[in-house]
């Protein structure tokens, strides 16, 4: 490729104008290389898409990636690699160690993260205390290990993966020795939660369980519930994980996975259960199971499952029942079924009018926010994720909750709904004129929440993240450059290059929260 970027935009500017003129030279250009399916009105990312393809590359995303290594050092090299084997994101892996595959040589972490088996031995063998020693971000090296998700892309390394554990461990490396979740934080996560919580990477997990990991390490239980499989799941509990505490039942719930929950009850876990962390004056109790099914629409086996394994049909949480959360959220089934046992049916004039809403109905009159018990408040969040929620949502606003009230993380409802890639839901939020300035808890901007679910939202593979990302856009918010270049996958990344290309006002330098 010897054109510049800026030449190869131009082309695709002349391409796209050739083609609106009906010009058959560009027809056949595009016919030689379709654009992506969905539309018939091409964009300009289509034909950016036809260069990219012309100069034998799979996209314009990997044509402009290769035009900006050009001038990029190695240390920026190496720093976006790690960050794409941390991601999953193997198109800029791969790109990447085709420009220089030497690019890991020296680099202890990238070693470890590309399981480079003989470098990481001579590494070793030269100085054992490597594998002890706090490696760039800082994190140890078999946190380093556990984090890379490269084995699902070279599953042919997944032995060199585990000697390279076991050398580590050889070397004195510590199995429950984590990295903080950012700089500045005391709060480390483990490498086992690194291997089956976020990597999903079983071979290694399952390593380090046989070799001593601890299992109860307060994250990966919890987090083997969101895989979309049990055998995380099984193999921790196999090893004595144990469920109290962790909350990992009422995530197991938020999926309507019986099979999860039946698992963990069955290892222990509780349907009612303390919260064994409050100090001092009255202990509260961690969301009652009744109250999790009401609020996430559980069916009948799960609710049955539930009462089997004694969850009190009368338990209060922050001074409400399992009936009133019930009609509340608008599960009439388990109402009914809490009606046939005969429980306390009574609702307050908030609860009715909530309720009512929940049927379909308008509420008569407003609300102020503050009457609305705290068991309620943020009602809107808790269920614009859910299916078929869209109507409840506006007559809740109609009886003026509050449409814009962050969680305990410091999210916004119209934050969440980006982050499920909802734009449905989204665009209903946006109508309302939330405050698109606020950051959440994390350091996150509606866009970078956005970008953050089209990574990590366990649903993402079913969701529509560009649609979210152009409601957000259309809104005037600012389009961080590094949001380009960090995006894993090829299509969000194509989107937001085309929109920078055609709206450069509206991009700023800086980082992505």
């Amino acid at each position: 490729m010897t054109k510049s970027l800026e030449q190869l935009r131009r082309d695709a500017k002349a391409l796209r104008k050739a083609h609106m003129a009906g010009e058959l030279r560009a027809e056949q250009r595009i016919a030689n290389y379709p654009p992506r399916p969905g539309g018939t009105v091409l964009k300009h990312a289509d034909y950016l898409h036809v260069i990219a393809r012309e100069n034998s590359f799979s996209s314009w995303p990997a044509l402009k990636l290769a035009a900006d290594m050009l001038g990029m050092d190695t240390a920026a090299k190496r720093q976006r690699l790690k960050v794409a084997l941390y991601y999953g994101q193997f198109g800029v892996a791969d790109q990447l160690l085709s420009d220089a595959p030497d690019l890991a040589k020296g680099d202890f972490g990238l070693c470890l993260a590309l399981y480079l088996k003989a470098e990481v031995i001579d590494a070793l063998t030269e100085a054992p205390e490597r594998a002890t020693q706090l490696v760039g971000h800082p994190a140890p090296p078999m946190t380093i290990l556990a984090r890379s998700k490269w084995v699902h892309h070279k599953p042919e390394r997944r032995n060199d993966m585990l000697d390279i554990a076991q050398a580590l461990l050889a070397k004195g490396a510590d199995l429950d020795l984590g990295a903080p979740i950012y700089d500045g934080n005391d709060y480390r996560l483990s490498p086992l939660y690194f291997a089956i919580g976020h990597a999903n990477n079983m071979p290694l997990g399952r390593w380090m369980l046989e070799n001593g990991a601890n299992p109860n390490d307060g994250e990966s239980l919890y987090h083997a519930t969101e895989l979309g499989h049990h055998e995380g799941l099984e193999m921790l509990l196999a090893h004595g994980a144990n469920p109290k505490g962790t909350n990992a039942l009422l995530r197991a719930m938020d999926f309507h996975d019986t099979t999860a929950v039946r698992m963990l009850l069955d290892h222990g876990a509780q349907v009612d259960e303390f919260d064994r962390t409050h100090v001092g004056g009255e202990a509260p109790w961690v969301v009652p199971a009744l109250h999790q099914a009401a609020r996430r629409m559980a069916k009948m086996d799960m609710v049955e499952l539930l009462l089997d394994h004694g969850a009190d049909p009368n338990r209060r949480y922050e001074g409400t029942t399992p009936y009133a959360y019930a009609r509340v959220f608008g599960n009439q089934a388990l109402a009914s079924k809490l009606e046939e046992r005969g429980v306390e049916t009574t609702l307050s004039d908030i609860e009715m009018s909530l309720a009512r809403a929940a049927e379909g109905a308008l509420p008569s009159g407003k609300v102020k926010p503050e009457e609305i018990p705290d068991a309620y408040r943020n009602i809107i969040r808790m269920i614009l994720h859910l299916p078929g929620k869209l109507e409840h949502m506006q007559n809740l606003v109609a009886f003026s909750v509050e449409h814009d009230r962050p969680d305990t993380e410091g999210l916004t409802p119209v934050q969440v709904a980006g982050w499920e890639g909802l734009p449905e839901v989204m665009e209903f939020l946006l109508s309302l004129n939330p405050d698109l300035t606020h950051m959440n808890s994390y350091g996150g901007t509606l866009l970078s929440t956005i970008l953050h679910g089209s990574e990590n939202c366990p649903q993402r593979k079913e969701r529509d993240y560009i649609s979210c990302l152009a409601l957000a856009l259309k809104e005037g918010v600012p389009l961080p450059r590094r949001a380009i270049e960090l995006a894993g996958a090829d299509d969000i990344t194509e989107f937001l290059a085309d929109w920078a290309e055609q709206y450069p006002s509206q991009v700023v330098e800086g980082g992505v929260g």
